[in-house]
């Protein structure tokens, strides 16, 4: 039997990527295949669900396939590139360096050393996958070939087999008009700029309203901090930061939602913009990275963000009800085309190539620079 492996960096309850391994590894054991996903860490409560990465070197064989989830530099990576397996890369993005200097020099370093890794796996992987035609350009521009776009495999059904959090319907049931934002809290994403259009929308639309920021900070102390003074300093009330929380916990702030907000600067693909339709919240979102392709022409979109007319906008989206009704009709569209994909029989064909019984030379086996075959060059960098 055929072995598909994953490798990720960790495996982390209620993350997107986590959650696209596991469906993943689904679709590719019921295909036929020996599928289990490689890991350097996890969480305590899914340690059954995968295996320990210096377990992967017993399982690499030269027919071995392994999709590759490239989202940080690591201990992955480097389990990931010098394996002697048939490798795809499958390619998350890696937010820019620059937006975490500030506040977290080493996961700057982080992104930094994983941008220059992902232009090192260019000449070693077979193929090149991405979940947005924007990441894709970006493998495109860092040498990868054959390059192609697979959607971020979700269980969009899962989402409502978890009943809502009584406790969160308590507390922030219908007493306030509530805008939601669901997320990391990392300066890519602009809290900062959620605070300020909030700040106006409050003073000047509507009192009675709450922001609901729903979003892991952990790692994010110093931004976080700056955050809490910020809101402070702009005399806001009733701006709550939930720290992370659980499935029940997340579809219940969905359910409280009256808009979703987000002003993000960089998004290599967005999955709350889809779980926000999906829970039939209107979604307000600024055109950045992958949102206007996540979105596939449905809710709003912001080319400008000045706060003035952040609040302008929402208080049309929330008084206006045929202007929600049409937001609401679009996204309902547009889940609907989500849920029509057979991402299984997607995953299979993107594969396709590297299934194939008859194993033919991979970049591993590259010309050397004086001629001479059957060796690999590695790339000036340490992996």
């Amino acid at each position: 039997m055929k072995a598909v492996h994953q490798l990720l960096a960790s495996l982390s309850y209620g993350d997107a990527i986590s959650n696209e391994a596991l469906v993943a590894r689904g679709h590719l054991r019921r295909a036929g295949f020996r599928s289990e996903i490689f890991t350097y860490e996890c969480e305590a409560r899914l340690r059954h669900e995968v295996r320990p990465l210096e377990a992967y070197e017993a399982e690499a064989t030269p027919d071995t396939v392994c999709l590759f989830h490239f989202s940080i530099g690591g201990p992955a990576s480097r389990a990931a590139y010098h394996a002697p397996h048939r490798l795809a890369v499958l390619y998350h993005n890696i937010t820019p360096a620059s937006w975490f200097a500030t506040f977290h020099p080493h996961l700057a370093r982080l992104c930094h050393d994983g941008r220059r890794e992902l232009a090192a796996f260019a000449s070693r992987a077979e193929l090149g996958l991405a979940d947005s035609e924007y990441n894709r350009r970006e493998l495109e521009q860092a040498g990868y070939a054959p390059t192609a776009v697979l959607p971020v495999v979700l269980d969009l059904e899962s989402y409502r087999r978890v009943p809502p959090a009584p406790i969160v319907r308590k507390l922030y049931g219908a007493d306030r008009r509530n805008i939601v934002f669901v997320g990391r809290i990392i300066p890519s994403k602009r809290i900062e700029d959620l605070l300020r259009a909030f700040a106006v929308f409050q003073r000047h639309v509507d009192r009675r309203s709450r922001l609901l920021i729903v979003g892991d900070y952990r790692g994010q102390e110093r931004y976080f901090t700056r955050l809490v003074q910020m809101s402070a300093a702009l005399k806001l009330r009733d701006v709550v930061f939930t720290g992370r929380v659980e499935d029940d916990e997340r579809r219940a702030y969905y359910e409280a939602a009256d808009v979703f907000l987000g002003l993000s600067e960089h998004e290599g693909f967005c999955v709350p913009l889809l779980e926000a339709m999906v829970y039939d919240v209107p979604v307000v979102a600024f055109d950045a990275g992958a949102v206007r392709e996540t979105l596939g022409g449905a809710g709003v979109l912001l080319t400008h963000k000045s706060p003035e007319l952040v609040a302008e906008l929402l208080g049309r989206v929330l008084g206006d009800a045929a202007l929600r009704a049409s937001i609401l009709r679009g996204q309902r569209e547009a889940i609907a085309r989500w849920k029509a994909m057979d991402f299984g029989a997607l995953l299979l064909e993107r594969l396709g190539p590297l299934l194939t019984e008859n194993h033919k030379d991979t970049k591993t086996t590259k010309d050397t620079k004086d001629g001479s075959e059957g060796s690999h060059v590695a790339p000036k960098i340490s992996l």
